[in-house]
C-alpha cells in the first residue's frame, strides 16, 4: 500500500462495509462492543450468542470482504448479543489468511470495519502447533506476546503510508496484549472449575509465520529458541491492525498439534539402513502435522472455549 490515496481508500472502503452491513441490523445490533474471530474448527464460539436477536450474513454478500478457501473457515458475519448483559457482538467465523494470496489489507480488513462499527474489544481465536513441550493437544494458550517473523522481512500491514483515521504512524506494541483482559481469563478459568479438569490454560508467546507449509522441524527449533510457546499462519496482523485502531486485544490458541522439534533421521543412521520404503516413510513422518486433526482438536476444545469467552464477557459487562 505505497499509495496515499489508497491507504485512504482502506477507511473509505471500511466505512461503506460498516453502513451497508448497519442497514440491516436491528438498533440493538448497530454498535458491537465486542468482536470475536472464530478460528479454525471454532465456529462453535457462535453457540454462545442469543438466539434472537441476530442476523447472519457471508462474507461473499458483505460489499469488500475478502473471502476465504480454507476448510473449516465458514466465512460468514454474526450480530447478536451475548451474556446477561446482553452485550451486543459480532463474530467473524472463518478469516482470509495472507498465504491465500490476500494482501494484508484484505487479511486485516474486517478489524478495520469493526473499529469503524464502533467496537471496543476483538477476542481473537486461532488454531496453533505448540512448540513447548509442557504443552498438550487441546490446551488453550493465552497470548501474552508475539513473534511477528513475516513482518520482520517487510511483510507488515501497517507498511505504507500511515492511516490517520484509524491511529498513529508508530504505535507501541508492548502492551498490545491486554493485561486487565488476561487477568479476566484466568478468574474466569477457575470460576468456571475448567483448572480442575486436564486440559490445561497456559500464557504463552504466538509466532506468525506465513504459511501455507507447515514449518520444518528446524524452523519449529528456531521458533522455540526464539521464545515462542506457539506457531501459526494468522492473528498477529489482526492484533497489529486492532491496536493501530485503538482496540482492546484478547488472544486465545488452541494447541491442535505438538511440533516436532527433534532432528530428523539421517540417511547413514544404521537404525533405518535396513527398512523398507513404507518403513521410511512411516519414521519419518511420526509427528507430522495435518489440517484434519487441526479441525478434530477444535471441535473437542470447543465447548470449553465458548464457555470461556462467555464468561469473561458476562463478568466484563456485568459489574
Amino acid at each position: 500500500m505505497d499509495d496515499p490515496a489508497a491507504s485512504r481508500n482502506v477507511f473509505q472502503r471500511a466505512t461503506e462495509t460498516a453502513l451497508y452491513l448497519r442497514v440491516a441490523l436491528p438498533d440493538t445490533l448497530q454498535h458491537p462492543k465486542v468482536a470475536i474471530v472464530c478460528g479454525s474448527g471454532l465456529g462453535g464460539l457462535a453457540e454462545t450468542i442469543h438466539p434472537e436477536p441476530r442476523l447472519e450474513t457471508a462474507y461473499a454478500n458483505i460489499p469488500n470482504f475478502p473471502q476465504s478457501t480454507v476448510q473449516g473457515h465458514a466465512g460468514k458475519l454474526i450480530f447478536g448479543l451475548i451474556g446477561p448483559a446482553k452485550t451486543p457482538v459480532v463474530l467473524l467465523v472463518g478469516r482470509a489468511h495472507f498465504y491465500e494470496g490476500h494482501t494484508m489489507d484484505l487479511v486485516t480488513f474486517a478489524t478495520r470495519v469493526c473499529k469503524v462499527m464502533g467496537v471496543e474489544i476483538i477476542i481473537v481465536t486461532n488454531a496453533a502447533g505448540g512448540l513447548n513441550q509442557e504443552y498438550a493437544v487441546g490446551d488453550i494458550v493465552c497470548l501474552n506476546d508475539h513473534l511477528n517473523m513475516a513482518g520482520l522481512v517487510g511483510i507488515h500491514p501497517l507498511r505504507g503510508p500511515n492511516i490517520d483515521d484509524f491511529g498513529v504512524r508508530f504505535p507501541p506494541l508492548s502492551d498490545a496484549y491486554d493485561l486487565d483482559l488476561r487477568r479476566r481469563a484466568h478468574q474466569a478459568w477457575k470460576r468456571l472449575g475448567l483448572d480442575k479438569q486436564k486440559r490445561r490454560l497456559h500464557e504463552g508467546v504466538y509466532a506468525f509465520v506465513a504459511g501455507p507449509t507447515y514449518e520444518t522441524r528446524a524452523e519449529c527449533r528456531m521458533l522455540r529458541a526464539f521464545g515462542a510457546d506457539v506457531v501459526g499462519m494468522s492473528t498477529v496482523p489482526e492484533i497489529i491492525v486492532a491496536r493501530h485502531s485503538g482496540l482492546r486485544v484478547l488472544a486465545f490458541s488452541l494447541v491442535t498439534n505438538s511440533a516436532v522439534l527433534e532432528a530428523g533421521p539421517r540417511g547413514d543412521d544404521e537404525a533405518i539402513q535396513a527398512m523398507s520404503k513404507d518403513e521410511l516413510e512411516q519414521h519419518l513422518s511420526k509427528g507430522k502435522a495435518n489440517h484434519e486433526e487441526v479441525l478434530e482438536a477444535g471441535r473437542e476444545a470447543a465447548k470449553d472455549m465458548q464457555a470461556l469467552v462467555k464468561q469473561i464477557l458476562s463478568d466484563l459487562y456485568v459489574q
